[in-house]
């Protein structure tokens, strides 16, 4: 390969490397700041509602579901959420008690495993955050699309990257060597 061939070959990778890192910049962005905030959700009260502890850790004394979920229901009456709303339910043994999620607006209901009694009812900020960082905040295609244009974007990034930075010191050696 000559000298005029590496450097044609950089200008051509300059400009790839160039508009593909614009391109893809505005979600890394994205990607970094919710990335961010996702690694301190267990830290911050704001973003997930810390886990609370139940006095009966044991799981011989739990209520069945439809009763956990009945006392989520009842917690959350004023904001309009039903049964319908459940997205799932959560236990954690290790505090005797069980996290109800409902779908609309990223509620949390902290309920007593075995009394039934709430303690806690809290927004989950991260929920939001997490659809936001992997794009399904738009739509699961949307999610799919932007995570492989964001995965492979990096690979060229990274191989044409390489390629500006070695292609010089490339043309640098053959120049010395004539």
């Amino acid at each position: 390969m000559g000298t005029r061939s590496i450097a044609k070959s950089i200008r051509g990778y300059r400009k790839i490397h160039k508009y593909l890192g614009l391109t893809i910049a505005l979600l890394l962005i994205i990607s970094a700041i919710t990335g961010i905030l996702l690694a301190w959700k267990k830290d911050i009260d704001v973003l997930q509602p810390p886990t609370q502890s139940a006095d009966n850790k044991t799981l011989n004394g739990y209520q069945p579901v439809s009763k956990l979920a009945e006392a989520a229901v009842q917690a959350v009456d004023s904001l309009n959420l039903s049964a319908d709303n459940l997205d799932r339910i959560e236990y954690r043994p290790s505090k005797g008690i069980a996290k109800v999620l409902f779908d609309s607006g990223n509620w949390e209901v902290q309920v007593d495993a075995t009394t039934l009694k709430v303690l806690s009812v809290a927004k989950r900020h991260s929920d939001w955050i997490e659809s936001l960082h992997d794009g399904s905040i738009v739509s699961d295609f949307f999610k799919l699309f932007s995570m492989n244009l964001l995965g492979f974007g990096l690979l060229v990034l990274i191989l044409s990257g390489v390629w500006l930075w070695w292609g010089p010191k490339k043309i640098r050696g053959l120049k010395k060597k004539s």
